[in-house]
């Protein structure tokens, strides 16, 4: 599942550091302006708010949670008058703003989290240096952990992108060794059908001719030969159409396109007697490489089934990832110029933004 990547191990844990900074405040060992309930309540709109930052999906809905994080935390720092490990609450929340708002944004909560702990250390009557140093400390710390974090997000970011470009590459090879083999085998075809088609059908032109001649014996010598010229130009024919309609074996060009993609398992299952022609098998490669592309962007999945399968309506194509979906529906260029191709070809193509984000793509029966 997403959330047991090392991002979520991560939130995880800095839930459990936000859990166990307040339970002095909890157990009633620290004061606080605020009665015991509300306190808690508090606290539970903090958590809901940082749990819910980088797993909802939508950026508005992200940024409200932010929100929410953030005026919890100040809450429940100036009510115990920062009393306790309280005010580790902002480093957790500058940390995660780095997923949700952009630099700037991280910037300005560091500043005004910085103040809201210099203003619970004089709420608590501290001397002047104190709370100049105990601000400042937490201002450093604030600045590291947004700065690993934003390190972090580059490197995940970095290694997506290489693996989208890894697929790119793969699809396009795809793509281009079975043009190569296309061309190659038409080359062939007509070769044959030129040269050795043509010879035999002068061969048998021949001895139909021949056969008129005198001669029991000769006759059915010519007869004999009649036959085998005959059934040689039948196998030439044959096996040219064959080498004309016979394509590539779509399963493993689709396993040969997804082999080992960094943080994503794909899983490819075709049917074995598929038969597919060039234009179609094009047109699903690049429907199963948009597939892999926009699960290693956006949904922050693990694994990815792709399914081919001959249906009563068509050949159908079926990608869905573990992801949470996209919630709502906003196709991109890729996927819309894939429908298009997909209608072009008496098919379809579907997309639905919830729960694994399925794909479906569909092309007629040939």
């Amino acid at each position: 599942m997403p959330w047991l990547r090392t991002e979520g191990w991560a939130g995880a844990a800095m839930l459990l550091v936000a859990v166990g900074v307040s339970l002095p405040a909890l157990l009633g060992m620290i004061e606080s302006a605020l009665p015991r309930p509300v306190w808690f309540l508090l606290l539970v709109a903090y958590l809901l708010g940082f749990g819910t930052m980088s797993v909802v999906g939508r950026p508005r809905w992200e940024r409200v949670s932010l929100v929410l994080a953030v005026l919890c935390s100040w809450a429940l720092i100036l009510s115990t008058a920062g009393a306790g490990l309280i005010q580790v609450l902002v480093v957790l929340t500058a940390a995660a703003s780095v997923y949700v708002v952009p630099p700037l944004g991280t910037a300005l909560i560091i500043l005004l989290n910085t103040a809201v702990v210099l203003a619970s250390v004089q709420i608590a009557h501290a001397e002047a240096v104190e709370s100049v140093l105990l601000s400042g400390f937490y201002l450093l710390i604030q600045a590291a952990s947004a700065f690993s974090t934003a390190t972090l997000l580059r490197e995940v970011r970095m290694r997506t992108e290489l693996a989208r470009a890894h697929v790119e590459l793969r699809a396009a090879g795809v793509l281009l060794e079975e043009s190569a083999r296309t061309a190659e085998r038409l080359r062939i075809s007509r070769e044959l059908h030129d040269l050795i088609g043509h010879q035999l059908t002068v061969l048998t032109l021949s001895l139909e001719a021949a056969r008129h001649l005198e001669g029991e014996a000769s006759r059915r010598q010519v007869e004999r030969a009649d036959q085998v010229a005959r059934e040689l130009l039948g196998d030439v024919r044959a096996t040219v159409g064959e080498m004309r309609a016979r394509p590539r074996d779509l399963g493993a060009a689709l396993r040969g396109m997804v082999e080992d993609l960094p943080g994503l398992e794909v899983e490819i299952a075709t049917d074995p007697g598929l038969r597919l022609g060039e234009t179609e098998q094009i047109a699903l490669i690049r429907l199963a490489q948009e597939a892999v592309t926009n699960t290693l962007r956006h949904a922050g999945a693990t694994r990815l089934r792709i399914e081919v399968s001959a249906q009563e309506d068509g050949v159908v194509l079926l990608a869905r990832d573990d992801g949470a979906g996209a919630g709502e529906l906003e196709l991109g260029n890729g996927l819309r110029g894939l429908r298009e191709r997909f209608e072009q070809l008496g098919g379809e193509l579907t997309v639905d933004p919830g729960p694994g984000f399925p794909v479906r793509g569909r092309l007629a029966g040939s």
